[in-house]
């Protein structure tokens, strides 16, 4: 069966690129962003293709792009349109292949007046990883993410941690969370596809995505 989930994770900017273009070079999954905002500053598509070295043909268009680089809400506002979860569909791939989906900003970012990124997370059915940072306040902003995404009766496969290690952060959330940390990825002097391949092996759970 082929691997296919959604990366969202506490905030924005916590590392969830880091995590899809580890992922995507792992698993070899086809990356997807459906919704992408602050095209002016670049692109996390592009961004996975250069981390993990895919070809542009292992990756797939966005559904939207807004150069704002803010909340989605806000981004198609400015560009005056509104986000329809029935324009995002699942790209034409292989049964076989698997896929890597990354949200945008975190879990519960709106999408418009009435929809957040839970409700993309539950068009799609992907299962869920949720990416956390390790530092001071993540116990807070990762046990609020999961009662989120439960409330929204999505899949929750795992948490995974990025940022220097930190046993006692990693523990409470596995223990308040009732989740699994399936990953981390400490600071990294240079991010490339070795380097990720190397951590994937290193800190991950790999049962979880080569099952």
């Amino acid at each position: 069966m082929p691997e296919r989930f959604f990366v969202t994770g506490t905030d924005t900017g916590v590392g969830k690129t880091v995590v899809s273009a580890l992922l995507c070079a792992a698993i070899d999954a086809i990356y997807w962003k459906p919704i992408q905002t602050g095209t002016r500053e670049g692109t996390d598509r592009n961004t996975v293709m250069q981390l993990a070295h895919l070809p542009r043909a292992q990756t797939r268009p966005e559904a939207y792009r807004f150069a704002a680089p803010v909340s989605p809400h806000l981004a198609a506002r400015r560009a005056g349109v509104r986000i329809n979860l029935q324009s995002i569909r699942m790209p034409r791939i292989a049964a076989t292949e698997n896929l890597i989906a990354e949200g945008a900003g975190g879990a519960m970012v709106p999408m418009n007046d009435r929809q957040l990124m839970t409700d993309v997370m539950r068009h799609l059915k992907f299962p869920v990883l949720l990416v956390a940072r390790t530092s001071l306040g993540t116990i807070n902003h990762t046990l609020l993410s999961l009662a989120a995404l439960r409330a929204a009766r999505l899949n929750v496969r795992g948490v995974i941690m990025v940022g220097e290690p930190n046993s006692e952060n990693h523990n409470a959330i596995q223990h308040y969370g009732e989740c699994q940390v399936i990953g981390e990825i400490p600071w990294l002097k240079k991010i490339d596809r070795t380097a990720l391949l190397a951590v994937f092996h290193k800190t991950f759970d790999c049962k979880v995505f080569l099952a």
